[in-house]
């Protein structure tokens, strides 16, 4: 093969939430009940946007999780030789974008250096002047002329071909009936799905005219090492996705089961699993944080044969950091459960179960965790964004991921000293704050619609 697999911790556990993902689609979609609240979701307007927005980052994050040793060859004996270097099938469509490295700092759509250098001439005299990039804005003239109307052209040809694709698929998912395709443009169906579509075409062709120019232009400029800032973009929504979805796979079995057995038994056991709330909040989340990510640094620092790759130990880091981020967030949950499970073990059906002698774990499972499972759904899409920020957060203060990952954090820690310069690169801050406020924003607005659909208090006050 030209190719050989690699599955990093993270990826397993990515694939592992897939499946249970999958697992509760399946089950959602054999009770009624439990599918109507997720069609109120659909039926929002809003709910329909912003899962277009969060289903592109989504996307590139899957494909940045599909990691490979690319061949490099053959060894003496005529087997396939292949490279300790780590990419993912994002890197490989990418392609030019992660290779093609500048000098130094370039402006967007800029095709000279940011700084003057000292450029020696075919005379061998020397002047004073911004380098020629040799990537970006090649194809221009040396003078750059007709640039404005070349960027223009290629950004129309990319947002037509984005247009096209997505004008394919929902053919395809209308099932090739024009007449079906017209309905759903123009909302003809009860769900709001047109709004969903529009949206979907306006991501689309947003995207693929930026990705049309990146191939002859740094649309977001580069940074210090002429790295291509929004490959780098990119690139960080998978560290931002694992974070707030990883974070939440490790805190949800601590939350809910120390949560419903605190309020169901009550007496020492509710006691018991107060204490240990109480006081892992007494301790600041930061300071734990900092203490456990030292101590992974200085375990890797001590064992560097461990690992294969630099990408092997920085994803470690990210798995842990995942780790104690869930070790430190699972108490508000489990709070919130626990004042729930103390009311539903006072309502009839609960009495009548235990009257008949059924046992306390079939109560627990049957009747008091799907009656709290709308709390759980709805903290876990509060909390994403909120996981989000603090990756960056923490990144900031160089007690996040490993500075070899790409993420949101990493990128801002870096443009805070590119601040201080004359003149200022800005590209690499607004770059990191755009793609992160964009995420944040779409799932806040989607959890608020979660928040409604399955919020039981909401709906009878409607």
């Amino acid at each position: 093969m030209d190719f050989q697999p690699v599955v990093l911790w993270t990826d397993a556990l990515v694939y592992l939430l897939l499946v249970l993902i999958a697992a509760m689609v399946w089950h959602t979609r054999q009770h009624p009940h439990l599918m109507a609240p997720w069609r109120r979701v659909a039926g929002s307007r809003t709910g329909q946007a912003a899962m277009i927005v969060l289903l592109f980052y989504v996307t590139i994050g899957l494909l940045d999780t599909l990691h490979f040793h690319p061949r490099t060859g053959a060894d003496g004996q005529g087997r396939a030789a292949y490279s300790t270097e780590v990419l993912s099938l994002f890197d490989v469509i990418a392609g030019p974008l992660r290779t093609q490295r500048e000098k130094t700092y370039s402006a967007p759509f800029a095709n000279h250096l940011f700084s003057k250098e000292t450029i020696q001439l075919d005379d061998g005299s020397t002047v004073r002047d911004y380098p020629r990039l040799l990537y970006g804005g090649a194809h221009l003239d040396a003078d750059g002329r007709g640039k404005l109307a070349d960027i223009l052209a290629k950004g129309v040809i990319g947002a037509v071909k984005g247009a096209l694709a997505w004008a394919l698929l929902l053919f395809i998912l209308c099932r090739f009936d024009p007449a079906r395709l017209r309905r759903l443009l123009g909302g003809g169906f009860e769900n709001p799905w047109h709004v969903g579509a529009w949206t979907a075409l306006a991501v689309v062709a947003l995207f693929g005219a930026l990705w049309e120019l990146a191939g002859y232009y740094h649309v977001l400029g580069t940074d210090k090492v002429g790295e291509d800032v929004f490959f780098q973009s990119l690139k960080s929504i998978r560290t931002g996705l694992i974070i707030g979805t990883l974070t939440t796979l490790v805190m949800l079995p601590a939350a809910i089961l120390l949560g419903i057995m605190a309020g169901y038994f009550r007496g020492w056991v509710d006691d018991v699993i107060q204490y240990l709330y109480t006081t892992l909040n007494s301790i600041p989340g930061v300071l734990l944080i900092a203490a456990a990510v030292l101590m992974m640094q200085i375990y890797m620092s001590n064992h560097a044969d461990e690992f294969n790759s630099l990408t092997e130990r920085a994803d470690l880091r990210l798995l842990f950091l995942c780790l104690i981020l869930g070790v430190t967030s699972w108490t508000s949950l489990c709070r919130l459960l626990r004042g729930e499970a103390l009311k539903l073990r006072e309502l009839e059906y609960v009495l009548a179960a235990r009257a008949f002698g059924v046992g306390h774990f079939r109560i627990l499972l049957r009747h008091v965790l799907p009656n709290v499972m709308h709390i759980v759904l709805i903290t876990i899409v509060l909390d994403f964004s909120g996981l989000v920020l603090a990756e960056a957060v923490l990144s900031y203060i160089s007690i996040g991921v490993d500075p070899a990952t790409n993420s949101w954090g990493n990128m801002i820690n870096g443009a805070r000293l590119e601040l201080a310069r004359e003149p200022v690169v800005w590209w690499s801050l607004l770059a990191a704050f755009g793609f992160m406020f964009t995420l944040v924003l779409a799932a806040n607005l989607f959890s608020d619609v979660v928040r409604d659909a399955f919020d039981p208090r909401l709906r009878q006050q409607r």
